[in-house]
């Protein structure tokens, strides 16, 4: 259940226009007229509420919901106590993400421009936007329309932010250009120096780093992440891509379309990622690879060689599932053996 302090509550809804926006049918018909008012979790959930229930593994648990409504697959409904109205469709956790937006949003603040927040005469600031309080916006920055950025943001000289973007509490953009329909958490840092040196005479000098970010449209890019702008080529994140808090992208990495990495995944320098790319939390990657298309990197795998498209990968270094299984059970075998 959303904490309505924080999320407007759009119900309630009947039983029947919940089966219409999800695509579920309902097993009961006599049932189609009973309200509810909140989304909860299958031990939480009563009167009044539906939960989802998708997860085989929770099939003994089934039969103590007392929640009003459940949504899930012909399959499991067998096992959903008798008392709740039921409904069926193939994609449960589809089926919650459509009502989670139907029944669900955020307060948003009217579009206003802040006394408090700082804007360089030749910016340019688009139709509807909101920026918040001490807000940062250097010369030549553009924002495009129905924009959100938030408390304490920096958006540096001749940066591009696209339309219906949202930056986070005290993230900061420098040398970037981003498309439509982004969202850079709190605290992430678009377009610091990449980490280049030479070593002359014992001193570590740094190499300026002249490239750029771009981001593509559709792009998530979690808090207190960092993406480094390019050396002498750019930094480019996809359309579509998910990036999660804690990740590190170095300078000159190119990511196509729909990659998703997960918290703390660090990625070094002049890596070329395909699309749908998928890598496991902390999962680190050596410079200047190739990592092919819809290839998925279990979580802590070190990779320090080029992947092919759709392999599966894990451990340090990483080596195919296959592989890996086969190693782990030479060293269980081997390892009783000397015991």
């Amino acid at each position: 259940m959303a904490d309505k302090a924080f999320f407007r509550n759009k119900g309630p809804f009947s039983v029947s226009k919940i089966a219409e926006m999800t695509g579920a049918e309902i097993a009961d018909s006599a049932k189609s007229d009973l309200m509810i008012s909140d989304i909860e979790t299958m031990e939480k959930a009563g009167d009044d509420q539906i939960c989802f229930f998708y997860d085989k593994k929770a099939k003994t648990k089934a039969s103590e919901i007392k929640a009003s409504a459940c949504v899930t697959t012909k399959d499991l409904a067998p096992f959903v106590a008798s008392n709740t109205a039921i409904l069926t469709c193939d994609d449960p956790k589809g089926a919650y993400l459509k009502l989670n937006l139907a029944m669900y949003e955020e307060y948003l603040p009217e579009p206003h421009i802040s006394s408090k927040a700082s804007i360089h005469p030749t910016a340019k600031i688009g139709k509807n936007c909101v920026i918040a309080d001490f807000v940062t916006i250097e010369e030549n920055a553009v924002i495009g329309d129905n924009c959100r950025i938030e408390s304490g943001a920096y958006i540096g000289r001749a940066c591009q932010i696209g339309n219906n973007c949202r930056i986070g509490v005290n993230a900061t953009i420098s040398y970037c250009l981003m498309g439509n329909d982004c969202y850079i958490y709190s605290g992430a840092r678009i377009g610091n120096d990449g980490f280049g040196f030479n070593t002359i005479a014992g001193q570590h000098k740094r190499i300026p780093q002249v490239g750029r970010v771009i981001i593509g449209n559709d792009v998530e890019i979690g808090a207190n992440t960092c993406v480094d702008r390019g050396a002498l080529d750019d930094t480019v994140i996809g359309d579509g891509c998910r990036v999660d808090n804690l990740v590190q992208i170095a300078h000159n990495d190119k990511f196509g379309r729909g990659c998703i990495l997960v918290s703390q995944v660090g990625v070094a320098g002049s890596c070329h990622f395909g699309d749908y790319v998928v890598c496991g939390g902390q999962t680190g990657f050596a410079d200047h690879l190739n990592i092919g298309s819809q290839a998925q990197i279990a979580a802590q795998s070190g990779v320090m060689r080029d992947v092919e498209p759709g392999a599966v990968l894990l451990g340090t270094p990483a080596v195919p599932f296959k592989d890996f299984m086969r190693q782990v059970a030479f060293l269980q075998k081997n390892s009783k053996k000397q015991g």
